[in-house]
């Protein structure tokens, strides 16, 4: 490619950036946002060569123009960039959820939506900003595309191809799936996650709780110190999949209250013997 363009050069768009520079895949990259900051920051970290800022000038001959913004503020990006994309630009995003900035798509680039590919790499982190990019984040990590009808397999190869020459492993998945999957396996955990530290940070002891906390703890509230902007939009997105998600959730802490309640040590020895065996298997795959 001989140009990109970036919205949102933190963590997603930056380490996107700086892993098709380490592969010699991209010639230019130019990067927008709302922060002048990172944007600067960018530029020094090598992840831009440029800050954009014109963007039907930008968007015209651009190869590729990735969305890497919170998906809330995808829509008016893409009514933005619409009017101005060249013939054979293509667009691709990092959302977490797809359902969502699918619909936004389709009403926002008119006819223009056979040149966007939706994905979301399976790469994130804590971190954020320009000093979180990292330039093989996403090599041998999995990148979810959810092509559209209106893409061609060309189309789709073209954004396969970028994503692969970062050292992602590139799979396909329906808009619906990809949602119901992530609800499971990413919201939940986050959401989970945020609930625990928010409790314990609204009690009066809650220094000294701390104080006591160890590895466990830390490992599970990692991703609590995440955007909680980007997390927002997550939930709101993906809010049906994720209540039902929640629920299911909710039915086994009330059997595990029932198996304390009663002083079931067989159905606790099975709860914590069935998670164990799934949890070694998955993480030696």
């Amino acid at each position: 490619m001989k140009k990109l363009v970036i919205f949102g050069v933190g963590l997603i768009g930056g380490s996107f950036a700086l892993s098709l520079r380490k592969a010699d895949a991209i010639k230019e990259v130019v990067g927008f946002g709302r922060s002048e900051t990172t944007l600067q920051q960018a530029k020094q970290f090598g992840i831009i060569d440029r800050i954009g800022v014109d963007v039907a000038l930008e968007v015209a001959d651009a190869d590729l123009v990735l969305l890497a913004t919170p998906v809330g503020q995808m829509a008016d990006i893409m009514a933005r960039i619409a009017p101005h994309l060249g013939a054979h630009t293509l667009i691709t995003d990092g959302g977490s959820t797809k359902s969502d900035v699918v619909a936004a798509a389709r009403a926002n680039l008119g006819d223009k939506i056979g040149q966007f590919v939706p994905g979301h790499p399976i790469a994130g982190a804590e971190l954020s900003g320009a000093a979180a990019a990292l330039d093989n984040l996403y090599q041998g990590k999995k990148v979810v595309l959810t092509p559209l009808p209106e893409n061609t397999h060309a189309t789709v190869a073209r954004v396969r191809k970028a994503w692969e020459s970062c050292g992602a492993l590139v799979t396909e998945l329906s808009p619906q799936q990809h949602d119901e999957v992530f609800a499971a396996v990413s919201h939940l955990p986050h959401l989970l996650s945020f609930a625990l530290v928010h409790d314990l940070a609204q009690r009066d002891n809650r220094d000294v709780l701390l104080s006591f906390a160890a590895s466990g703890f830390r490992d599970f509230t990692r991703i609590a110190a995440s955007s909680p902007e980007m997390w927002r939009d997550i939930c709101l997105a993906n809010r049906e999949a994720l209540m039902s998600e929640l629920q299911r959730y909710a039915d086994e802490l009330y059997y595990l209250h029932q198996a304390l309640e009663n002083n079931d040590a067989a159905k606790l020895q099975e709860i914590f013997s069935l998670a164990r065996a799934v949890r070694s298997g998955w993480t030696q795959q």
